[in-house]
This record gives structure tokens, C-alpha cells and sequence, in this order.
């Protein structure tokens, strides 16, 4: 060994060749806590209840064409603040093509019974894709206050 000229011991350190994986175990224990706490609240399964919503209301055509899908499936079809007429789904796609046809920017509301099933209602919704209509709309009414 060498020594100083005080007559200490002068030693040489080795290098480790070793990775300190601490910091990397500290980082992946707090991503896994993370992980776990939010996995729960992903749950996409809940119980709903549709047609209520306290959702402030956008704004409304000031004629809207409104389809009403009841839950026997049948359907009704009101123009520009008219009566509601019960129509077949033929009738009522040949309807709204002809109203798009005027009017390319058409917007319909969808009035789905609150009993409807959500099947019932989206082949209403197909109906009216079907008729070239881009914009539709759900109709729900403000929720109850208990």
C-alpha cells in the first residue's frame, strides 16, 4: 500500500458495476398503488335510469322535427310544432328524406319512451340515419326533485 508523507494509508476504490435499483422499485410501488386505487372506478356497468337528466338543455331548433319511439315500437313523426302522427317506419324514413331534401341541415329529436327498450330505440335512431340525417338528438325530461 502507498503511503502520504503524514504516513497515512492511501487507498484505491473499486467501481461497481452494479445498477441501484432502488429508485426504480420506489417508482413501481407507486404506480401500482395507483393502478389499484383506480382500477375500481373504472367500473363501466352501472344502473341507470335514461330519461332523466339534469343536463342544462342545449339550444333547440326553433322548428324541430321530433320522432316519438314508444315501446311497443312503434313510431310518430312531428313537423314544425304540427300534430304527432303515428307512421310506419317506411313511411317515416321516405318523411324525413323528403324533409332533408329542403334542408340539408336538418337536426331530429328523438322523444324515446322512458319503458322503451335501449334496442327499440336505437333502430329508430338507425331509421333516421338511414333517411340521410346526421344530427340527432336525445330528448329527456329534468330530473325529479325529492
Amino acid at each position: 500500500m502507498a503511503h502520504t508523507a503524514a504516513g497515512r494509508r492511501i487507498r484505491k476504490r473499486k467501481l461497481k458495476a452494479e445498477i441501484n435499483v432502488v429508485p426504480y422499485i420506489d417508482v413501481m410501488l407507486v404506480l401500482l398503488i395507483i393502478f389499484m386505487v383506480t382500477a375500481p372506478l373504472m367500473n363501466l356497468g352501472t344502473d341507470i335510469k335514461l330519461p332523466q337528466s339534469r343536463a342544462k338543455s342545449l339550444e333547440a331548433p326553433k322548428d324541430p322535427i321530433i320522432v316519438s319511439i314508444y315501446a311497443d315500437g312503434r313510431y310518430a313523426l312531428m313537423l314544425q310544432r304540427g300534430k304527432n302522427r303515428e307512421m310506419t317506419a317506411a313511411d317515416m324514413v321516405a318523411e324525413l328524406r323528403a324533409v332533408r331534401s329542403r334542408n340539408g341541415e336538418t337536426t331530429v329529436l328523438v322523444n324515446g319512451a322512458r319503458d322503451a327498450s335501449y334496442q327499440t330505440v336505437m333502430s329508430g335512431i338507425d331509421l333516421i340515419k338511414d333517411a340521410g340525417i346526421d344530427k340527432v338528438s336525445l330528448v329527456s325530461l329534468p330530473e325529479e326533485r325529492r
